[in-house]
């Protein structure tokens, strides 16, 4: 019996421990936070990765499939390729596939980051080698990248010896001895060193430093580059370019990742806002629709969103208008994705594409007249500082759980963008509701997913077969 009672107690930790890293997961970029610096946020999800890989290494290696932030998918492949000799070996194969899947799906320049940070950190092995070969050898656009990512590449190629076939090593080792290639893309970089036509069939950031050695003034230059913009560089010189002169870069919003167009229209002045209001709304709702086709919702009937608009929503220097942002893209994907929706802001709201973060926090009162209107699901989006009064939404909760609702016939789940650093966790409203961590609004049928791990009934044996499950999908 006691060696019952102390597994049940282990299989307990060990289910809190996985619950508290997965979030960290999802919320914690080691960036700066609006109440935390970027060195504390640095050290403790570091601390973290490395207590879970220590303790639990084949769950640690499975939380690349959980859908976690790009961030940590990176800390985690690197802390697993450095110590590939404590990998057992029965997991060893899975713990590669897993390694080279994640590598396969993250952006671009994340990816070649990583392998770059191989190198600083000395991470040479027979296991580190094979990925970056085996990553190379799998671009399909494998030109671009060389011109794109030309230093990084090369740094790669050096670090872990690779024979780069046909003109790749050409180009980037000794491209100055060649006098025409048969790549076209290495064709047209060799000619834009003095031809200024070339310039506009190179990538944007390639482009610019030929734009400069050729003197193309500004709004002639990004005029003409468009088409080879990116969505996301498209939206990043949308301002700038008006700024430049009397040009227009074309983007069509509505395709853009949803939580990064909330960010840009946070970030128009409100009169802009005001005077776009109706274009910003309809790219909003396409971005919405469009993110519920790659991730969709189970289906929702009734909801309420009890979303955050304090001062402290405003985020930090580095994370700008972050929880805002991923508050206002939750509030389009909800509403997307439920029968019958309705938002309760902290703050009143009269048009969301106007919401401004501002004065304290008070959760308790919005979360009142979600209640009162008796929906099925109500997710929070807040960083969880509540402050007007101090603990009210906590007292809400627990008479609410308590009291009104003990057979939990209304689902509340609190969704946290923000880590903090000096609890190695998310600040929590109460006890009463799970919290889970939410970098980008688009995780939210993950976190939904994810939440009945968070509030503590799901036992081990479930995290880990909902794990499992993951792994199996993300390699399949």
């Amino acid at each position: 019996m006691p060696n019952n009672t102390w597994s049940r107690q282990l299989a307990k930790i060990a289910r809190e421990d996985m619950v508290m890293f997965v979030n960290a997961c999802f919320a914690c970029t080691g960036q700066q936070e609006f109440y935390s610096d970027a060195w504390g946020g640095g050290v403790s999800i570091d601390f973290l990765h490395d207590y879970i890989l220590g303790n639990y290494r084949l769950l640690y290696a499975r939380t690349l499939a959980a859908g976690i932030n790009h961030f940590n998918q990176a800390q985690i492949i690197l802390k697993l390729l450095a110590t590939g000799k404590e990998t057992l070996p029965e997991h060893r194969a899975e713990e590669g596939a897993l390694i080279a899947a994640t590598l396969n799906r993250m952006p671009p320049q994340r990816a070649w980051r990583l392998l770059v940070e191989m190198r600083q950190r000395r991470i040479n092995n027979r296991r580190s080698r094979a990925i970056a070969r085996d990553y190379i050898k799998q671009r399909e656009d494998m030109s671009f990248h060389a011109v794109k990512y030309r230093s990084k590449v090369r740094a790669i190629a050096i670090h872990n010896h690779l024979n780069l076939a046909g003109e790749l090593g050409l180009f980037l080792f000794r491209h100055w001895q060649q006098r025409a290639y048969e790549t076209e893309l290495f064709e047209v970089f060799r000619k834009a060193r003095y031809d200024r036509e070339a310039v506009y069939r190179l990538p944007l950031t390639v482009a610019e430093g030929f734009a400069a050695k050729h003197d193309i003034p500004r709004d002639v230059f990004l005029y003409r580059i468009q088409p080879m913009m990116t969505k996301i560089e498209k939206l990043r010189f949308q301002e700038s370019a008006k700024r430049a002169g009397d040009i227009e870069v074309k983007v069509d919003l509505g395709r853009m990742p949803l939580t990064r167009l909330a960010l840009y229209v946070l970030s128009l002045a409100l009169g802009d806002r005001q005077k776009r209001r109706d274009i910003l709304h309809s790219a909003l709702e396409r971005s919405a629709q469009n993110c519920l086709k790659v991730s969709p919702f189970q289906q929702l009937e009734r909801v309420a969103a009890v979303l955050d608009c304090s001062y402290s929503a405003s985020g930090s220097s580095e994370k700008r208008r972050r929880p805002l942002g991923v508050a206002l893209a939750g509030h389009y994907l909800l509403q997307a994705a439920s029968k019958e929706y309705r938002a309760f802001w902290t703050l009143p709201v009269e048009d969301p594409i106007l919401v401004r973060a501002r004065g304290q926090t008070n959760i308790a009162e919005p979360l009142l007249d979600a209640l009162d209107w008796n929906p099925d699901l109500i997710v929070i989006i807040s960083d969880a500082c509540d402050n007007d009064p101090p603990r009210g939404a906590a007292e809400v909760l627990r008479i609410y759980r308590d009291k009104l609702d003990p057979k939990i016939r209304t689902s509340i789940i609190h969704c946290n963008p923000v880590f903090d650093a000096e609890d190695f966790y998310l600040r929590q409203l109460s006890p009463a509701i799970p919290t889970v961590g939410l970098r980008d609004a688009e995780d939210l049928p993950t976190m939904l997913s994810f939440a009945r791990f968070a509030e503590g009934s799901a036992p081990l044996s479930q995290l880990e077969a909902y794990l499992a499950f993951r792994v199996k999908e993300m390699l399949n």
